[in-house]
């Protein structure tokens, strides 16, 4: 689809019919396939889809980083009316960096880990301008100040490992600005980001574009994200733009069926419970019949998972010389680091609570607490009145009833085992089957989170993001738990998977009576899925009731401010 909404300046850049093919062993991968768009200066343009959709692509080729045997087979682009599609590389090497820019998902991909941040900024400089150590360090203290990261001047000595998340994301936006340049493209630069420190990046990129007159290429697949910093969105399909235009228009009144979908895949878009319209299509197979005792259980609503004034403290262990010296004097006690400072909630059985807080809040080390995976320091947890962990120096999970998903499912799943060992592994283990009846068991629950049995066969690898989500969340229900913690269970996903898999937790929830421990960054979606909602700040839950009272009228400064961080669709007009 061409660009039928043109920028009322003359274009900085001019992308012609671009077509980046990748060959393959079933012909040519046509990853962009007709692609035409143009950009003014000082301009913010959305490229929206999902994964394989070629918006990333798109902006590969446009910075001229598209590997071998991957190549531009067709097209223009072009930057203030040079032709950048054959270039030779050298100079490409000059324009890239110092006109276009690019900020990448992970900024590890950007930063070197053992290079101090001042010496990567100071390599950047020396890439394109002759400039002395001195000034060199001058301009990287400034170009760090520009993003907002404190005390710039003791932390440009700092090493990559030493910032969070967003700080490093902050980084990679400083050398990416380093030479001014003309266009930036921000391939996903927010997306494992907390909810509060995205907004304050995309608040920084709207100035930065505003006060330099940047042109923003910005690539997502949040729509929201995109509706609160784009003036125009592209939305891609196969390699496609599909549809283009105002970003209020295409998001309020999308014309092409796929931009309509998406949107009706965003559970803000829906009543909290109600299944997501995209991602509906779960196959409808129940579940295993359980084998696990389930007489003694307590009625719906009753209190189920209970923690009470759990702490957990982190601290390095001292050897045994340390140790001497510490207990004569001559040597200070180990530091500890205090992630969960006596936190009591409960978990009430067949509700799901969810959990909210920025990264470092405690929440990830509170669920693996409840799951009994991390020892607490002190305080308990019980489910239905029995402790989750044994007692003594060396305590070991003791039940089966309380499983996790992890938000990474690649990292939680052995890559060297094919799928239905994974899931039949921890069944066997605890004789919940016998070997004989394992194989009919995992394609049960293979069916149940809507994947085909026969995929029983196959490895990690062979799957999506989303299809091996839901690998891990049959992993976890062949266990027949009573409790899951879901840890950020959709955080790197695409909206259609993501709805996917709300849709599937939503009808696993119902059929099962399960309780769910949810643990996310992500307000609508909690909002969305859950019952109650407990917000973490600095290791200590300092607001908890029900859903729709929070986010109706938050009590505490810190939900406040987290409510009025996440980024809003704009709604069409009556």
């Amino acid at each position: 689809m061409t660009d039928t909404v043109k920028p009322l300046a003359t274009p900085l850049l001019e992308v012609t019919n671009l077509k980046t093919w990748f060959p393959s062993g079933r012909g040519e991968v046509k990853a962009v396939d007709s692609v035409s768009f143009s950009i003014a200066p000082g301009e913010v343009l959305g490229l929206v889809g999902e994964s394989g959709s070629g918006k990333s692509i798109t902006g590969f080729s446009i910075i001229g980083l598209i590997d071998e045997p991957g190549r531009i087979v067709e097209g223009s682009i072009k930057l203030e009316g040079r032709e950048l599609v054959g270039l030779p590389a050298h100079e490409l090497r000059a324009i890239r960096g110092k006109v276009i820019s690019m900020v990448f998902q992970d900024p590890m991909m950007t930063l070197n880990p053992v290079l101090s941040i001042g010496m990567q900024i100071k390599l950047a400089l020396e890439a394109h301008e002759n400039i002395s150590s001195s000034d060199a360090r001058e301009r990287a203290i400034k170009a760090l100040a520009q993003v907002r990261i404190s005390e710039p001047e003791r932390k440009v000595d700092f090493f990559p490992h030493q910032f969070s998340g967003g700080m490093r994301q902050r980084v990679a936006i400083a050398i990416a600005l380093l030479h001014r340049p003309k266009l930036i493209i921000c391939d996903e630069p927010t997306t494992a980001l907390d909810v509060s420190i995205q907004a304050e990046i995309l608040a920084e990129m709207k100035e930065l574009v505003s006060e330099l007159g940047t042109a923003l290429i910005w690539i997502s697949h949040d729509l929201a994200v995109v509706s609160s910093i784009a003036d125009r969105v592209a939305v891609m399909k196969s390699g496609q733009i599909v549809e283009i235009g105002p970003a209020l228009a295409v998001l309020t009144k999308p014309q092409h069926e796929y931009t309509r979908a998406l949107l009706d895949a965003l559970p803000s878009r829906a009543r909290p419970g109600q299944l997501l319209l995209r991602g509906s299509g779960i196959a409808d197979a129940a579940p295993p019949p359980r084998k696990s005792a389930t007489a003694n259980l307590p009625p719906l609503g009753s209190p189920y998972l209970v923690i009470d004034d759990i702490v957990k403290r982190f601290e390095k262990p001292a050897g045994l010389f340390r140790s001497l010296a510490i207990k004569s004097g001559l040597s200070r006690p180990v530091s500890t680091v205090l992630a969960v400072g006596g936190v009591s909630i409960t978990v009430s059985r067949g509700d799901v609570l969810g959990l909210v807080g920025e990264s470092g809040s405690g929440k990830s080390t509170l669920g693996r607490m409840a799951a009994g995976i991390t020892v607490p320091t002190s305080g308990t947890i019980r489910l239905n009145g029995q402790p989750v962990m044994s007692a003594g120096r060396s305590p070991k999970k003791i039940t089966t009833r309380i499983q996790t998903i992890f938000q990474d499912p690649f990292a939680s799943l052995n890559g060297r085992m094919r799928i239905g060992d994974i899931i039949a592994e921890g069944p066997l283990a605890h004789r919940l089957v016998s070997r004989a009846e394992a194989p009919g068991y995992v394609k049960q629950w293979l069916a149940a989170v809507g994947l085909d049995p026969a995929f029983a066969d196959r490895f990690p690898h062979q799957f999506s993001g989303g299809q091996r989500q839901r690998i891990a969340i049959a992993r976890a229900l062949a266990m027949q738990p009573d409790v899951i913690v879901c840890d950020e269970p959709v955080a790197s996903l695409d909206v259609s998977i993501q709805a996917q898999i709300i849709n599937l937790l939503i009808r696993l929830r119902a059929e099962l009576d399960l309780s769910l421990l949810f643990i996310s960054h992500d307000l609508s979606v909690v909002r969305h899925l859950c019952d109650r909602v407990a917000i973490m700040y600095q290791g200590r839950i300092v607001e908890e009731g029900e859903a729709a009272e929070i986010y109706a009228d938050p009590q505490h400064a810190y939900t406040k401010r987290l409510l009025a961080a996440v980024p809003v669709l704009p709604q069409a007009a009556e």
